[in-house]
């Protein structure tokens, strides 16, 4: 079996040991490791497929913690650098009634931002299957030339490039220079995976079909449509498969979006669907891995935090028969 790399940021995320007041309101925190690409590496690994994360991480007691965490479900961090120039970045959070979340972040800059493209080794990527990234690390910083070089040398491996774009506005100057950012890299991707609170903030549109006029840009094949309890699309330039979302009760949001594409990537590897098959598969078989999808990121909702709250194989294979 190929493997799946991520790129990007890892931190400690702060969850609130109280729901329903804002961040200022919260007297004590639960630390977990977090980081949108970590999280993602993670659920691949905890249902049984090779993957590899790179970031770099503060010498610090909260690197060598987000190291173990990771270690524990079996993400090779071979691809992890250390630095003293900064520190690991951190997440305070403060959870509503619904289980959604506020963030304040600690990372000016944080460890990861310095990752330098020199440091990326070509060699990596040569039993690549898929390459994902998210926006976080897309500043004005090294580690957005690290995404650059990775993205070309998974390219050149032919690999899977998927992109979740994860908007978080408090880490940018400006709402435009997010979304600038986020159209300079969407165009490398093969599978972009979108929610509908970002639809509008990223294509100007409201409406799917529309916003496909700005989504399928350069190499895009595949875009894959959250909409939290209403569901989920995927959409190709000549096939839409919609499903219905799962009625769950909400504990924890957090990294729900990861615990999504994470399946929906490990489903490809599980299945060897190669980068001339993604947008040719059935809508059968979409349909199901769109489903289990669905309910590996409805089950990780249940659970507080992110990567203790996804599921092994054979618990999500469970959840899912008692449905």
């Amino acid at each position: 079996m190929k493997k799946i790399i991520t790129i990007g940021e890892a931190l400690i995320d702060f969850i609130p040991n109280k729901k329903g007041c804002s961040l200022k309101e919260v007297v004590g925190f639960e630390r977990v490791a977090g980081g949108a690409p970590a999280n993602v590496a993670a659920v691949v690994s905890k249902l049984g497929g090779k993957s590899n994360f790179i970031s770099q991480l503060g010498e610090d007691a909260f690197g060598d913690y987000i190291i173990d965490e990771l270690n524990k479900v079996n993400v090779d961090t071979s691809y992890v650098l250390r630095t003293n120039k900064a520190n690991t970045g951190l997440a305070f959070v403060s959870l509503k009634e619904d289980g959604n979340r506020d963030f304040s972040f600690y990372r000016n800059p944080s460890a990861d931002m310095l990752l330098n493209e020199s440091e990326i080794n070509k060699e990596w990527f040569n039993d690549c299957h898929s390459l994902h990234f998210c926006s976080v690390d897309l500043i004005d910083c090294p580690m957005k030339q690290a995404h650059k070089k990775a993205i070309n040398c998974a390219i050149d491996n032919n690999s899977i490039i998927s992109f979740d774009p994860n908007v978080r506005l408090p880490l940018w100057n400006s709402e435009d220079e997010c979304r600038k950012a986020i159209l300079e890299f969407l165009p490398f991707a093969h599978i972009v995976k979108i929610s509908d609170e970002e639809l509008d903030f990223i294509t100007g549109f409201n409406n799917i079909e529309d916003a496909k006029e700005v989504l399928f840009n350069g190499s895009v094949k595949m875009v894959i449509f959250t909409k939290g309890k209403d569901g989920a699309e995927i959409h190709t330039k000549d096939k839409v498969v919609r499903i219905d979302g799962n009625i769950v009760e909400v504990i924890d949001t957090t990294g729900a979006g990861d615990s999504f594409i994470g399946a929906f990537l490990f489903k490809l590897l599980e299945n060897e669907v190669d980068l001339e098959c993604i947008d040719k598969l059935s809508c059968d078989t979409i349909r199901d891995y769109l489903l289990f999808a669905n309910h590996y990121a409805a089950y990780s909702t249940t659970k507080k935090g992110a990567i203790a709250s996804y599921a092994n194989l054979e618990e999500i294979q469970e959840y899912i028969k008692n449905r």
